[in-house]
């Protein structure tokens, strides 16, 4: 089986500008599926459940929410790098400016254009900030610390997902086409973007 290997990282300014663009571009792509209404990726499902339970805004949801999520490594032994930090802080605000930012599409065939918009752009969006090599998401390092705990990443990933998943449509966010376009897409497009996220030369 083949596996998706990092890029060669560059130069230090190179690399923020790939994390900071690719976070800022996970954001929209949050925003655009969250705003199409057809149901969101599983964490975005969980952030939307709180954000209508308890108030506050999904992305000062996804900031607490990621937060929380990084008290988690400390017993994994994960460490954060400064794209990790960047994440925990940036991606709400960015997320959050998206939805204030865009109309929300009544016709159905625009809120489809928002959820395949919005599942492409965090495709290379992933392919952005992890090829920068400055520490992965909390969420995604939760994932590598099960793992090295004995879990496989696939056991880890879908064991975590199906849990806020279900707790996120229990509180009531929005599971649907989307959510499902989601799950089956995001794999492939961030194998297809990882590699064409290469620093040149």
């Amino acid at each position: 089986m083949s596996e998706i290997s990092l890029p060669t990282l560059g130069s230090l300014p190179s690399r923020l500008t790939r994390l900071y663009a690719g976070l800022a571009l996970y954001g929209a792509g949050i925003g655009l599926q969250i705003e199409s209404h057809l149901g969101g990726s599983p964490w975005d499902v969980f952030h939307q459940g709180l954000s209508i339970h308890l108030g506050l805004s999904i992305g000062t949801w996804i900031i607490l929410v990621g937060a929380l999520v990084m008290l988690l490594w400390i017993p994994l032994r994960q460490k954060p790098g400064i794209g990790t930090i960047s994440n925990v802080v940036l991606l709400g605000v960015f997320a959050d400016a998206v939805m204030w930012l865009v109309p929300t599409p009544e016709p159905l065939a625009a809120r489809w254009a928002y959820l395949l918009l919005g599942v492409v752009a965090t495709g290379a969006a992933t392919g952005l900030y992890l090829g920068a090599g400055l520490g992965p998401g909390p969420r995604d390092g939760l994932m590598t610390g099960l793992n090295r705990l004995g879990l496989s990443i696939r056991t880890a990933r879908t064991s975590i997902e199906v849990t806020v998943l279900a707790i996120g449509w229990l509180l009531g966010g929005t599971v649907g086409i989307g959510t499902v376009v989601f799950a089956l897409a995001i794999g492939p497009l961030t194998q297809f973007f990882m590699p064409r996220m290469r620093p040149k030369g």
